[in-house]
């Protein structure tokens, strides 16, 4: 069965918009490495500008199965920005771009209620930090830290800050739509 023309310019719009998102974020990820260096994490990870917005808030707006995308794709973009510390294998890359990233569109199945939506898509993303963490990290580990306690903390250094960041802008967005005032 062949898709409409009407279908056809919703799904091109959408997939116009997925672009728009991802460049955006990617750009904020991008200043963030540059801008704010110390936000940055020894073994990866970092408090950004808050470039999971766009991922998520397009995520909110286009439901589940776009979201994954414009995640993975993030995941995908982020992977080929310049990097300031090293891949240990290739699962790793799998967890920790494609995959983790890609679970922020898990925000999509909560477009009725944005911060649940933030809170499950930066949840799943830490996920897949922590297995990452636990598998390929455990030998940076803390002294006195197991791996599974070390992984935890470590990637909730920088999610939970991502987190607030996140809702409070996201909230912010909600709350101006629901005045009439789009971004």
């Amino acid at each position: 069965m062949s898709k409409t023309t009407v279908e056809k310019v919703k799904e091109t719009k959408i997939l116009a918009e997925l672009s728009v998102m991802v460049a955006v974020a990617a750009a904020l990820h991008f200043l963030s490495r540059v801008l704010l260096p110390f936000l940055h994490l020894p073994e990866g990870g970092s408090i950004t500008a808050a470039s999971m917005v766009p991922i998520l808030w397009f995520a909110l707006r286009r439901g589940l199965r776009w979201g994954l995308e414009a995640g993975v794709v993030f995941g995908l973009v982020d992977l080929a920005l310049p990097q300031s510390y090293f891949i240990s294998n290739p699962i790793e890359i799998l967890l920790d771009y494609p995959i983790a990233f890609g679970a922020l569109g898990l925000a999509g199945a909560f477009k009725k209620q944005p911060l649940l939506g933030v809170g499950v898509g930066i949840a799943g993303r830490f996920v897949f930090h922590f297995i990452s963490g636990i598998v390929f990290f455990y030998t940076y580990a803390w002294s006195g830290w197991n791996p599974v306690l070390y992984s935890a903390a470590y990637n909730a250094t920088y999610l939970v800050p991502e987190f607030v960041i996140s809702a409070v802008i996201i909230y912010i967005i909600d709350k101006r739509k629901l005045l009439g005032i789009y971004l």
